[in-house]
């Protein structure tokens, strides 16, 4: 799984916090860019985040409306989960990220796996 690129993480924060399916024309209404996207681009990047599986989409008449497949926490938890796993030893890449956790942080991971 690649990392998103700089638009398709634009696009997908507006997928995933929104209260439904969306249209191209939603999306590009609810990106605050300047210059504006362009409808074509924002098409583009939607068909491209389907494409991988980021999305899945609904004919609505002529246009369709565009769902994320996952969530962003199991999103984020697969990138994790695959960084952890190429980093050659994941115990002491595992350790080095728990060591630049805030103790608030550690307290609730703690609490998550009972201990």
């Amino acid at each position: 799984m690649r990392p998103l690129g700089e638009l398709e993480a634009v696009v997908m924060e507006h997928v995933w916090s929104a209260d439904r399916p969306l249209a191209v024309r939603d999306v590009l209404e609810r990106m605050d860019r300047e210059p504006p996207l362009a409808y074509t681009t924002v098409l583009t990047v939607l068909d491209n985040l389907h494409r991988k599986g980021f999305l899945a989409r609904d004919k609505a008449g002529r246009a369709y409306l565009y769902r994320p497949t996952k969530g962003r926490a199991e999103h984020t938890a697969d990138l994790m989960h695959e960084l952890l796993s190429d980093s050659g030893d994941s115990s002491v890449t595992l350790l080095r990220f728990l060591d630049r956790m805030s103790p608030a942080e550690v307290e609730r991971l703690k609490r998550a796996i009972g201990d």
